[in-house]
């Protein structure tokens, strides 16, 4: 917790940026009917039924010192998918990043190995190396913020019936350039002197002599 809490203090380096990667799920529904439109005095309407057409996951990287998020929609999330988006942020997203300042939970496909599930032992070496990992606790995902913009994403966005992977990726991608656009970033407050406090009984109980 200190670890991380200690990353969010660091001041703001464009050559070495702090991102936050999460990933959360969505499950595509369509209507069977024909919503109804909106009218004067007249709410839209939606029948109670609806088809179910899968799910599809979310991975989203957030920068919150520069007010940045790339949310990419896949299938699955699988380590290679992980590993993937990670490529991604490095090559096309930060490619002039000294290294990266990775916070991610500590889920089994969320490290070093993914790399070399997904890449040649060479191209793996080299992202890891541009990569400098920090870990939430046990219990502790409430410290990455790339959650807390999940959550925002999904009141913001994703309380509404979307029907495919095709319109999912396309209304988060609107709901993404939107945020960028504002530079909606967030700065972390709660220090590590306010975690050795409030947090006290996580701590563990040393009797001087």
């Amino acid at each position: 917790m200190e670890d991380v809490i200690g990353v969010y203090h660091r001041p703001y380096d464009a050559a070495v940026p702090q991102v936050c990667v999460d990933e959360g799920g969505k499950q595509l529904v369509g209507d069977v009917r024909e919503p109804l439109p909106a009218r004067p005095g007249s709410p839209a309407k939606e029948d109670s039924e609806y088809e179910r057409h899968g799910t599809a996951n979310l991975f989203m990287a957030f920068e919150p010192l520069a007010g940045r998020r790339v949310v990419e929609v896949t299938d699955r999330r699988t380590a290679v998918d992980f590993a993937r988006f990670l490529k991604r942020l490095l090559d096309e997203v930060y490619p002039a990043a000294e290294r990266v300042v990775l916070v991610t939970d500590n889920l089994n496909t969320h490290g070093p190995g993914s790399l070399y599930e997904a890449s040649a032992p060479a191209e793996a070496r080299r992202l890891c190396e541009r990569l400098e990992w920090h870990y939430t606790p046990k219990h502790g995902s409430w410290l990455n913020m790339a959650e807390i913009e999940l959550s925002v994403l999904a009141r913001q966005c994703l309380d509404r019936r979307i029907p495919d992977r095709a319109t999912l990726a396309r209304e988060v991608a609107a709901w993404a350039a939107e945020r960028n656009a504002a530079l909606a970033g967030a700065i972390w407050r709660f220090t590590t002197a306010d975690a050795r406090i409030r947090l006290k009984k996580l701590y563990p109980t040393i009797e001087l002599q």
